[in-house]
């Protein structure tokens, strides 16, 4: 089935190419229009030299067959081919399934009015929105009750990672859990570090927590990756007991490097979150 949907995404590139290719003049880039083209556009072999490949990986590159592709060399033919924004971004979900780094790194990390209406909207369901380095960057009144008061939290805090190896309210939370919840943590931390590899942010970070946290240190370096999934979760609250939530994460359309976590309360949890959220609004209101 993978083998199928690689060779149909493939396929896909190399039809994307050629149509690209195909809409240039070759007198605006510099080569002569002697009339013998069979079809309109730039040759494969022009397509090369603009971007310093060979003409042969050009042509298979068109062709849909699986070879391996760096950034640098989808950047160069980027160029060649002159796309715009969006197209280089379909070349890279295209050729590598994945977003270019520039891209995720300036990618809207503000929650919009609209979608804080929606964490707010959810009301009892602790709800956070996570930018590309899984800092937290949106939250409404549930998950502040719940997880922690990101309003008054300091911004490294707000960091998911940094929280789970250094919290002791999440580890309380967490109890017999927390060492399962800070591996699937990290896990996940380092399938999004392949993106950014040798970023100066993320070595920072990553050397900070390091000095922080023996845990993190020594399960680093197993170099275990997960992607974000969905499940259950148990909390046990200090005001309102024992939680169950069902989790689920997905990606803003139009902020890719943003994504949205949702907790479901299960069975009698929404009552106590509904409980913690009241008694937090009273509590504003008599200041």
């Amino acid at each position: 089935m993978e083998q199928t949907m690689d060779a149909a995404r493939f396929e896909q590139l190399g039809q994307f190419l050629r149509a690209r290719r195909e809409r240039l003049t070759p007198e605006a880039l510099g080569f002569p229009n002697d009339g013998r083209r069979r079809t309109p556009g730039l040759r494969r072999s022009e397509v090369a030299m603009l971007a310093g490949v060979s003409v042969d990986w050009y042509t298979w590159l068109e062709q849909g067959r699986n070879i391996q592709v760096s950034a640098q060399v989808l950047d160069s033919i980027a160029r060649a081919l002159q796309l715009d924004g969006s197209e280089r971004k379909h070349l890279y979900l295209l050729a590598m399934r994945q977003l270019p780094a520039d891209v995720l790194q300036t990618e809207r990390t503000e929650v919009s009015e609209t979608l804080q209406h929606v964490l707010d909207r959810l009301e009892y369901s602790p709800a956070i929105v996570t930018d590309a380095r899984w800092n937290v960057v949106g939250w409404n009144l549930a998950a502040c009750v719940v997880v922690g008061d990101y309003r008054v939290m300091p911004e490294q805090e707000r960091n998911m990672v940094w929280r789970a190896f250094t919290s002791p309210y999440l580890r309380q939370l967490l109890r017999g859990k927390w060492e399962e919840h800070a591996k699937m943590r990290l896990a996940q931390f380092r399938a999004s570090y392949g993106t950014y590899a040798g970023d100066p942010w993320w070595e920072e970070f990553i050397a900070q927590l390091s000095v922080e946290s023996t845990h993190f240190r020594e399960w680093w370096a197993r170099h275990e990756v997960l992607p974000v999934s969905e499940g259950n979760k148990q909390y046990f609250h200090p005001e309102a007991g024992e939680l169950t939530l069902e989790h689920i994460t997905f990606q803003v359309s139009d902020a890719p490097g943003l994504q949205v976590m949702v907790n479901t309360p299960i069975g009698q949890t929404e009552e106590k979150i509904k409980w913690l959220v009241e008694n937090l609004k009273g509590a504003v209101h008599s200041l």
